[in-house]
């Protein structure tokens, strides 16, 4: 169930004043960034209907996403391209984002609440949650933010490169990206380190 009580433990626990929740888009698809955000929600404000983003419909998500910026106390997005994910992998590129989503914030956290299992270092208490995006209202609300602005920003990368079908796939490797790919190679937007994309790269294209 999603609620606030992993928040109302954290306070109740550690006194933690200020709790962010943290979570992550886009660690699977073969192009574009990896994306997080990090929200502070303010127990008084919470939108309707808040829950794990992969649960909810895209019109659901779109919806939302502007009532959480709205409302919540603080909200940041952070994304990490290509490039950066093949220099040091996505898991490290996935913690990169979250650091980032973390230290933009107008108001500073004092504890995170972080979805999955492994602590990305963010430098302040941390807890990791298992499918958090489902227990926590404020991991909730990243898993939402972290995965509109993912998707508009594939939504305009497809503006440039039409060929790829960026629209629809988001850059996952579904069938018709995978005979673009075979067609045109990669495009700079391509995690050139994962294997379906490393393979075709002699046919790389500017």
């Amino acid at each position: 169930m999603t609620d606030f009580s992993n928040e109302l433990w954290v306070s109740s626990e550690f006194g933690a004043k200020s709790i962010c929740g943290i979570d992550e888009a886009g660690r699977g698809p073969w192009a574009g960034p990896v994306t997080a955000a990090a929200v502070i929600l303010d127990a008084g404000k919470i939108p309707q209907g808040l829950n794990d983003s992969k649960k909810l419909s895209a019109k659901k998500r779109d919806e939302l996403a502007p009532q959480i910026k709205e409302m919540a106390i603080a909200w940041h997005v952070a994304f990490i391209d290509a490039e950066t994910i093949d220099e040091i992998n996505i898991l490290q590129a996935t913690f990169k984002a979250m650091r980032e989503a973390l230290s933009g914030l107008k108001t500073a956290a004092d504890f995170a609440l972080v979805d999955g299992n492994r602590d990305p270092k963010l430098g302040i208490p941390t807890k990791t949650i298992i499918k958090g995006d489902s227990l926590s209202l404020s991991i909730a609300a990243a898993s939402i933010l972290a995965k509109t602005a993912r998707d508009e920003f594939m939504q305009n990368a497809h503006k440039t490169y039409p060929q790829y079908g960026f629209d629809k796939n988001a850059g996952y490797g579904v069938p018709v990206h995978i005979a673009a790919l075979e067609t045109y190679g990669p495009c700079p937007l391509h995690r050139k380190s994962f294997k379906p994309v490393k393979a075709l790269l002699p046919t790389a294209v500017g």
